[in-house]
């Protein structure tokens, strides 16, 4: 995976007029100049990234985005030590860090869904989720069309959705695929395989492919998609990344001496689990793609189709209330919940 792609401009696919052929120049001009002022304004405003956490309880979420960002984002607590009671009912926590790395600074949003699927009774249990993620677009849109609104909307809509498949070694739940279903119209979705050292190679593999199996069969479009591939470059990438798709991941946020070094990893009696060794897991292809390759065309698939498509239909169903808002944006999202349309 090439760690220096960008995303496209969204003018790249237009086919340039035959009309207007190249201009020859006779000398320097300077117009390269351009990308060192998109990077000076980009680092002074900094850049945001949101990303959600979907899956049971103990898949090891919270570890998984320590490792992803090595900082302390969440803390984990084990749910035998914990100070409060086991959730009845599925609740959703958002924490927001600032995270610098060579003058870059990203601010950085992590959203935990502790208690879905936890239930006896999951029936509906990713309403609240799909509210959270239809609320973050609303209050965006509510921004967008005021009259004097600000020169930098805020940004909390949901970039990413990193889904957590418990590692049965059979296929996908009901229940996931149900919830799949739903989600992948919403917000970029990127299945992973949980706690994957808990398999060996075989059944790791197997499980990889029952899992896109289920994709296929029941319609479930996940990241990268392949309607966005916008040249052969982008498309052979992508290929590769959907090859591998769900990665089995093992998250661990403590490093450990091997061989002379410190490496993350998950420190067990037969040896240590090294998380960001390819022939351990695929933890690096989830970080190079959420990170490294795909963060910025992760936010403009956001902003270009999946916020489009609820600005059109939130403006279709009635374009005037959004002057005055009389409309209960939560009665907006339990009918869009309930009928799948506005």
């Amino acid at each position: 995976m090439d760690p220096l792609r960008r995303s496209p401009s969204p003018c790249s696919s237009r086919p340039s007029s035959p009309r207007t052929p190249p201009c020859e120049m006779l000398g320097y001009v300077g117009i390269e100049a351009v990308l060192d002022q998109l990077k000076i304004k980009a680092m002074k405003m900094g850049f945001e990234f949101n990303i959600m956490v979907v899956g049971q309880s103990g898949l090891g979420k919270s570890t998984m985005v320590n490792t992803l960002f090595k900082s302390k984002i969440w803390n984990c607590t084990p749910l035998d030590l914990g100070q409060g009671p086991v959730p009845q009912t599925l609740q959703l926590h958002s924490v927001t860090h600032v995270i610098e790395e060579k003058g870059v600074k990203l601010k950085l949003t992590v959203t935990d869904t502790p208690g879905f699927g936890d239930q006896i009774n999951n029936d509906k249990c990713w309403d609240p989720i799909l509210g959270y993620i239809n609320g973050q677009y609303e209050q965006y849109l509510q921004e967008e069309i005021l009259i004097t609104r600000q020169r930098h909307i805020p940004d909390t809509r949901v970039h990413c959705c990193v889904y957590f498949v418990p590692p049965t070694g059979h296929c996908l739940r009901p229940l996931d695929i149900e919830f799949l279903q739903r989600l992948c119209r919403t917000v970029n979705v990127v299945p992973v395989i949980a706690r994957a050292d808990s398999l060996t190679i075989e059944e790791r593999e197997n499980f990889r492919q029952r899992i896109q199996h289920n994709l296929k069969t029941h319609c479930i479009d996940v990241y990268p998609q392949k309607c966005f591939d916008e040249d052969i470059n982008d498309r052979i990438l992508n290929s590769k990344i959907r090859d591998r798709i769900p990665f089995a991941v093992v998250g661990a946020d403590q490093e450990h001496l091997v061989n002379g070094r410190c490496v993350l990893g998950r420190k067990t009696k037969w040896g240590i689990i090294e998380v960001e060794n390819m022939a351990h897991c695929e933890f690096p292809l989830l970080r190079d793609l959420l990170i490294r390759s795909h963060l910025q065309d992760l936010k403009d698939i956001t902003h270009n189709v999946h916020y489009e498509n609820y600005r059109v239909c939130r403006l279709n169903h009635h374009p005037c209330a959004l002057k005055s808002s009389p409309t209960d944006p939560r009665q907006f999202h339990r009918r869009v919940l309930s009928t799948g349309t506005p």
